[in-house]
């Protein structure tokens, strides 16, 4: 899977000269919390409502609400945005954008392609878009924990046992383990019976449990 096919595209993007008054206002209108700074169609920085609060005065600030208004009216983004910017390019793989967000530590990444700006990637693409069809969040059926050693065919066996019971494997994933020479598949079924795969999957001496989702 590629970045373009997790990112948001039609990106809301404002200029340098945008107060941050008018920012907070474009942010709130469209639900969003980060805003790319975009001059002559070249991207040079971003800001998001986490930062902008560093250059909002507190409600213990002295000001008069006549001077915190004209404060955040006459405070640009180019004076307060954040320029150091990391961008990644749509065909990158999700792996890639994944482990450079985690790198940087932040929690969205920019698209650019040929110098422009063409879409945003945030951690909840990463979690709605990966993670939910990878661990069959909100699917039906069930999902079965099956633990078996190294030198068992454990993926075989399981393949075996779903398709004599006639199941669909919706999901599948690896947990592996650092403490033991064992390892933990769960496989997310189409059914809510799965009492004969279980019986065939132990008799053959696996550990196996239904998991919670």
């Amino acid at each position: 899977m590629l970045v373009r096919d997790v990112m948001t595209m039609n990106v809301v993007s404002v200029t340098g000269n945008t107060s941050i008054a008018d920012a907070k206002r474009i942010m709130e209108a469209h639900k969003i919390r980060r805003l790319p700074v975009v001059e002559k169609g070249k991207l040079v920085g971003i800001v998001t409502e986490h930062s902008l609060e560093d250059y909002t005065p507190s409600k213990a600030t002295s000001l008069s609400v006549w001077e915190m208004g004209y404060l955040l009216g006459n405070t640009l983004l180019k004076d307060v945005m954040e320029k150091n910017i990391v961008t990644v390019t749509p065909d990158m793989t999700v792996e890639q954008a994944l482990a450079l967000a985690q790198d940087k530590k932040v929690g969205s990444l920019l698209v650019v392609e040929n110098g422009r700006l063409v879409g945003i990637v945030t951690t909840n693409d990463f979690f709605y878009k990966i993670a939910n069809p990878t661990l069959g969040i909100g699917m039906p059926g069930t999902r079965v924990e099956v633990i078996g050693d190294q030198d068992k065919t454990i993926l075989q066996d399981i393949c075996q046992a779903t398709s004599i019971k006639g199941m669909n494997i919706l999901t599948l994933h690896m947990i592996v383990s650092t403490e033991t020479t064992k390892r933990d598949i769960v496989v997310h079924v189409d059914t809510e019976n799965v009492d004969e795969m279980i019986k065939e999957l132990k008799d053959k001496g696996y550990e196996v449990s239904v998991r919670s989702r």
